[in-house]
């Protein structure tokens, strides 16, 4: 799960997917993280608003922002985004990658709600990091199903 910063947005979905993953029971078939595009955060725990956002819904991270790595595109089957710039990146990134197996996607493209794009909540307020989940909810819900 990748998006700019990897502060705000990946780490809201990687903590619900693995949430998801973890209440039914499917860790053992999962390996969830979630990266940056850029290096600006590196190291960095989680905005403090997407970790409140996350303790409200009863959901610990202990994730630290990190780079997406060439080794993601060749081990990991689906690199989910937030964004087509996001997208666009990551694209750019794979085609200098030998061997990349990942499917690279939107995670709006599994919104029910058929809400493409999630919006970076860094500039907004608790209520735009609550979308944010919302639409992760709902993505990695749908995705979960169509790939369990």
């Amino acid at each position: 799960l990748v998006s700019v910063g990897n502060i705000c947005r990946s780490p809201i979905a990687e903590a619900v997917f693995r949430k998801l993953v973890t209440d039914e029971k499917l860790e053992h078939k999962w390996r969830t993280d979630s990266a940056a595009v850029s290096d600006w955060n590196v190291g960095r725990f989680p905005d403090s608003r997407a970790l409140g956002c996350l303790r409200h819904h009863g959901i610990e991270t202990a994730h630290k922002a990190r780079q997406i790595t060439k080794e993601d595109f060749q081990t990991f089957d689906h690199i989910l985004c937030m964004d087509e710039s996001n997208l666009r990146d990551l694209n750019r990134k794979s085609n200098q990658v030998k061997d990349c197996k990942a499917k690279i996607e939107l995670l709006g493209t599994y919104d029910p709600q058929k809400q493409l794009i999630i919006e970076d909540p860094y500039y907004g307020n608790e209520k735009d990091f609550e979308t944010v989940y919302e639409q992760c909810l709902r993505c990695c819900k749908a995705f979960l199903e169509k790939y369990h």
